[in-house]
């Protein structure tokens, strides 16, 4: 039984032979992994072959398990989490200025922390479901901290204990910010359930979309078909959970309060936890296949010691990799030797001295090394979506406040403003119900790609559509202020103008919705796609973290705003003043566009440059090039 890392002996007894060959063969024993292998929490022990079930045993029948069924469990808790997460993310703003009686601009931040905390933490949910716990567990245990969290927060709602007096507290008080504000230990408490909530997604995130890919065979010839329609459909289960928070609970909200709403998105989670754990006897599972940080620390160790080391060095042997068609790491195939980042190939140069003193800190596999160079070569195109996520949570707290100064009157239905951003989740249901009918079959004759468009493609569209919605934004928020002050509601940003209609927001909402689609789904099937083969969580999470990034990002650049722009001894507001009339929130939003344009130049260099995982060497392969890159007599 193997251990989970590569492990070096305590001595090595043997002197060197004098084979290449043998040498390698020897060296290799302290390389190799079991095909013995630990499922999570204690579940016991199983063949290396994949997928197993729930107990970390073989699956007998394929047939009966994964496939689109199983998938559709997986849809559930996703459409719950998104629910929630939007809900929250819409709602918490209201309710923190309104109940709370916090800023628009403290309660934007304090919303825009909750979700880049939910998202930046999935790269810990997907260390965990990589290394130790598998995706299952991983999204059971933090999927009831969700659930933890979500009930706190409705507590918070329903108990007056928790919340300041509301006496003596119209809307003159709340325009002054003279309404009785909440306590510290009150603040203190509604702050820790909600992060509480932000972290529970950290296990939801990563690995959802990863274990719903996980229910479909890779030996399928349709494979590549199933995976594009699932990513697809998954992000179609977001939206809806989006749509369902941007009405239904708004709308609970509104007639039976902030307590009953938020306890529908408990109980939501609730419902969709039990709907998860009764899916489990159809689910595949991948095994967990070890630290993946103490591998991508040994190649980083391993190279360092050897920088000063020649690939012409007569103490050469050649680069390592175990013999074999199996790689030594569980849950992956080899991986084929590629020319860049040589520097990191330093880490598999294996030596003389390697044969007497093997060790993991000091010699790795090249399937090691080539998975550190990948995860590498993806951070580029996460990144560039950073700037995408930045615009998404300016527009998901900012509009609402231009929303509240507009008529969102639709005939004689008057819509809430915090069903305002509902309409990107339209526009985001309505791109995708048409994708595979309209764009797929539009773009392929553009294109000859038979899925219309690459991944990177897509990422692509998205990150352009998203600077048009963002030049639209400043552009009408330049006339909405404008209107305001000639109108003589410079000082009334609370009233709605009723011959200026919000729904001229919807122009920047549907453009941002069609970025979105094209950007995110395309994002997470690249990386699903790209990602080492025990390493799909972690890349998922990429896609979390640019988010989360995004989230934060839009929070510092909103404190940098308020504390360069305006004078206070002059009484010239900020950029982003209380008072959306006299602020200027379309600088903001030119600035927004100006950084996405050169984010934009950004992505084509990095897309230019990246070469697709099914454009280099693989598996059979594989012994050509070890042959060529390792047998060198000494």
């Amino acid at each position: 039984m193997g251990s989970r890392e590569i492990k070096s002996p305590e001595s090595l007894q043997e002197t060197p032979a004098t084979s290449s060959s043998h040498q390698r063969k020897k060296l290799s024993v302290y390389f190799i992994e079991s095909d013995n292998r630990r499922m999570a929490l204690g579940r016991g022990y199983t063949g290396g072959t994949t997928p197993v079930n729930v107990h970390g045993k073989p699956i007998a029948d394929l047939s009966k398990t994964g496939g689109w069924i199983a998938a559709l469990f997986i849809f559930g808790n996703e459409m719950a989490e998104r629910m929630a997460y939007f809900g929250l993310s819409v709602n918490m703003v209201t309710f923190m200025f309104y109940v709370m009686h916090k800023s628009f601009a403290d309660s934007s931040n304090a919303v825009n922390n909750f979700l880049g905390i939910s998202q930046a933490s999935s790269v810990l949910g997907g260390f965990l479901a990589d290394a130790y716990l598998g995706r299952y567990w991983t999204i059971a245990i933090f999927t009831t901290i969700y659930l933890a969290g979500l009930t706190g927060i409705t507590l918070c709602a329903t108990m007056k204990v928790f919340m300041p007096s509301q006496d003596n507290c119209d809307r003159i008080s709340q325009l002054l910010g003279s309404c009785e504000p909440a306590k510290s230990w009150q603040m203190l408490y509604l702050y820790t359930v909600l992060y509480i909530t932000g972290f529970g997604a950290a296990g939801i995130r990563p690995c959802v979309s990863s274990f719903g890919a996980d229910q479909f065979d890779e030996r399928s010839k349709d494979y590549k078909t199933h995976l594009d329609r699932f990513f697809n459909f998954f992000y179609l289960s977001v939206t809806v959970g989006a749509i369902v928070a941007f009405t239904l609970v708004v709308y609970i909200q509104m007639e039976h309060g902030w307590g009953s709403a938020f306890g529908a998105l408990a109980i939501a989670m609730g419902i969709s936890n039990m709907l998860f754990f009764i899916g489990t006897p159809l689910y595949r599972h991948r095994l967990p296949g070890g630290s993946p940080l103490t591998r991508v620390a040994q190649v980083i160790i391993a190279a360092f010691r050897k920088r000063h080391a020649a690939f012409s060095s007569s103490e050469l042997i050649g680069l390592y990799e175990v013999p074999g068609k199996h790689s030594a790491i569980k849950g992956s195939g080899k991986i084929a030797h590629t020319d860049d980042f040589r520097c990191l190939d330093k880490a598999a140069l294996e030596l003389k001295e390697d044969v007497i003193n093997p060790s993991p800190w000091k010699l790795c596999t090249v399937t090691q090394v080539e998975e550190v160079k990948t995860l590498v070569r993806l951070v580029p195109i996460p990144a560039c979506t950073i700037m995408l996520n930045v615009i998404l949570t300016e527009f998901l707290t900012l509009s609402v406040q231009q929303a509240y100064t507009m008529n969102t009157h639709m005939g004689k239905l008057k819509l809430p403003v915090t069903c305002m951003p509902v309409f990107p989740g339209l526009s985001i249901f309505l791109i995708l119900s048409l994708y595979y009918s309209t764009f797929v079959p539009l773009c392929r004759r553009i294109t000859g790609h038979p899925r219309g468009a690459s991944q990177l493609q897509r990422v692509g569209i998205g990150l352009a559509v998203s600077i048009l919605s963002v030049i639209w934004a400043g552009i009408f928020e330049r006339y909405r202020r404008n209107y305001a002050i000639s109108h003589g509601y410079e000082f009334s940003f609370l009233t709605a103008m009723p011959d200026l209609s919000a729904y001229w927001l919807l122009i920047q909402y549907c453009l941002i919705g069609i970025a979105e689609v094209f950007c995110i789904v395309g994002l997470l099937e690249f990386l699903y796609e790209e990602a080492p083969d025990a390493m799909k969580s972690i890349g998922s999470a990429y896609a979390a973290l640019a988010g989360g990034l995004g989230c934060f990002a839009a929070s510092i650049l909103n404190s940098i705003i308020k504390s360069v722009t305006g004078n206070p001894k002059k009484g010239q507001p900020n950029w982003l003043a209380q008072n959306i009339n006299t602020g200027r929130f379309d600088y903001l939003y030119w600035l927004l566009a100006v950084l996405s344009v050169i984010n934009f130049c950004a992505f084509l260099y990095s897309a230019y440059r990246y070469k697709y995982r099914s454009e280099q060497k693989h598996g059979n392969d594989y012994e050509v090039m070890e042959n060529k890159l390792y047998d060198s007599p000494i």
